[in-house]
This record gives structure tokens, sequence and C-alpha cells, in this order.
């Protein structure tokens, strides 16, 4: 399901998950990533394939050479590749992974009351369509 690109996988009705979606498209100059809700076919397969609940969305998922990263972990890879100074964040992945995935947890269980949902997914703009797998 994945070539020689990496896939990140996020919800859709989330608006904090729509925004860091338009912001790796914004930093991702070498177009590494495509994008898929987690709600779409697409999302659902690739989240069967890896035995991945498919109903629950606690968590953004990126796909790298077939294997999976959730979390923080996940978060922390997509910045190492993004262009410009953000890769300089990828240092903090010294930081053990239950303190991050901790911190991780509690802006994931509030998204919706921080930043608000939306009633239907987030569609991207015309010239990013071709970096999504499920529009």
């Amino acid at each position: 399901m994945t070539d020689s690109y990496s896939v990140i996988l996020f919800d859709g009705y989330c608006n904090l998950c729509s925004r860091s979606v338009q912001f790796v498209l914004k930093y991702d100059r070498k177009a590494k990533f495509r994008f898929a809700s987690l709600q779409s076919e697409y999302g659902k397969l690739l989240l069967q394939k890896h035995q991945l609940p498919t109903e629950s969305f606690g968590s953004f998922v990126l796909v790298e050479d077939d294997k999976i990263h959730l979390n923080s972990t996940a978060a922390l890879r997509v910045v190492k590749s993004l262009s410009g100074m953000w890769s300089v964040l990828y240092f903090a992945i010294i930081i053990p992974r239950f303190i991050r995935d901790a911190v991780y947890g509690l802006v994931a269980r509030n998204r919706y009351r921080w930043f608000g949902k939306r009633d239907s997914c987030w569609m991207p703009r015309t010239e990013w369509k071709e970096r999504f797998l499920d529009s």
C-alpha cells in the first residue's frame, strides 16, 4: 500500500489534525508524505493491515517502509523530514517515550475541546489533491 513515500493517517474531523497536515504540506518540500484520513476506506484498510483499531482515532499514524509509528514517535519522525529548522525538534526523541506519549495523549484526548471538530472531513486544496490517497 505504500511505495516510495510515507503515509500519514489523520483524524479528518479534528481541526488540530487538519492544520497539522496543512503544516506538513507546507514544509514537506520533497513531497515525502502522502495523506489519508483515518475515517477513509484507504485509512481503514491500512489500519486493518497493521492490526490497529479502525474505530478509535486517538493518534495519527505514520507508515514508513511498511512500519507503523504512533503518537509522539510518529510526530517526531515527521518533523525530522521537514524542510527548514523544523527538523531540530527531532532532538525531543531523547525524552523517554512514556513521557512524550503522556503529553501527546493529553493533547489527543482534548483535541476536540481545545481546537474544535468539523462536521465533515477536511478537504485539501486543489494543488494538494494528488498527495491524498482517499480524495
